[in-house]
């Protein structure tokens, strides 16, 4: 009986090996892109900011290949689909400012 408990045992963490070492992969992208993020948006005071817009096109291919897979890299329309989702976040950028801009001109 105690030999059948240690086997239980034993397969339950056969099970959560696996499912630990994806959550901690998860949880480590989550942490650079998140970090990356951070560093985006409030830059160190002696670090200078190169191009904004080349960090986002990086920060946009770095979501892609974690939410897809790395082989999207390889495929011939990954540039094309880094360029239209670059394309749809300046337009709404725009969209915003444009918005902001009416507000503005309310008051």
């Amino acid at each position: 009986m105690k030999s059948m408990k240690n086997l239980k045992f034993t397969n339950e963490l056969k099970g959560i090996g696996p499912k630990l070492k994806w959550f901690l992969f998860t949880q480590m992208q989550d942490l650079k892109l998140t970090s990356d993020y951070i560093n985006f948006i409030c830059p160190d005071a002696n670090r200078e900011m190169s191009n904004p817009i080349e960090n986002l096109e990086k920060m946009v291919r770095q979501s892609l290949i974690r939410e897809f897979s790395p082989e999207i890299q390889n495929l011939k329309s990954f540039d094309l689909l880094v360029a239209t989702v670059m394309h749809n976040i300046q337009v709404k950028s725009l969209q915003g400012d444009a918005v902001t801009e009416e507000e503005l001109e309310l008051d």
